[in-house]
């Protein structure tokens, strides 16, 4: 299930496509939007997203794609996946008490399932999250969540960056940061948290929000 609140998503479409590539179609989507964020790593049993193959165009005539493969759904699949992004982005900008919206890009992982465990550990961290809502370029939060995720990564080889501020390289301080860049830079409402950790081409990206103290006044003054 998504790394969220109870959330319903419904998607229709009117091109003439079979079960099976509606399936396809939509477990692809939401492996890169509904699966790819969270706004504090809790799920409900609830959680949905169906795509409808309404059948208008094919009453109409229309040919029926039963192919996932077939070329004519790569630019339907691509709009597909921007619509299912964007709604996924609107959760996470709905975050309970939310300020900030925050990227985490991992590169250099063994593999893509890794890169997304390790992002997941960086984007669920509530020191990392509270650091972000605190402004504070705290690279050291990243670091633990980072080791903490069990995937392999060379701590020789670690790089991190905040936005376009290169913060470490090679598991050291790079030597061109100045933290009061990266201090100004965490005052946006937009964060990117990128990290390299060496060890292979696996790459994966996590989208999450900040942990603020009205988040906690949200769900401490009212029972479920």
């Amino acid at each position: 299930a998504p790394d969220m609140a109870t959330m319903l998503a419904f998607l229709f479409t009117d091109a003439p496509l079979s079960a099976d590539v509606v399936q396809a179609l939509c477990a692809a989507g939401a492996q890169e939007s509904f699966n790819a964020i969270t706004v504090d790593s809790d799920t409900s049993t609830s959680d949905t997203v169906l795509l409808f193959a309404t059948g208008t165009a094919a009453a109409a005539g229309a040919p029926e794609i039963t192919d996932a493969g077939d070329e004519r759904l790569r630019p339907f699949a691509a709009a597909l996946k921007e619509v299912m992004l964007d709604l996924a982005h609107q959760i996470v900008r709905d975050g309970e008490g939310a300020s900030k919206f925050v990227t985490v890009r991992v590169e250099g992982a063994a593999n893509d399932p890794a890169a997304k465990r390790i992002a997941f550990a960086i984007a669920n961290s509530p020191l990392v999250k509270t650091a972000v809502a605190g402004e504070d370029p705290n690279w050291g939060r990243v670091v633990m969540a980072v080791g903490k995720a069990g995937e392999a990564a060379d701590r020789d080889r670690l790089a991190i960056w905040l936005g376009p501020i290169a913060v470490a390289r090679n598991g050291e301080v790079h030597p061109d940061y100045v933290e009061s860049e990266a201090a100004n830079y965490m005052k946006g409402d937009m964060i990117t948290i990128r990290v390299d950790v060496g060890v292979g081409k696996g790459a994966a990206t996590v989208w999450t929000c900040d942990l603020t103290d009205r988040y906690i006044a949200i769900n401490a003054d009212y029972r479920s």
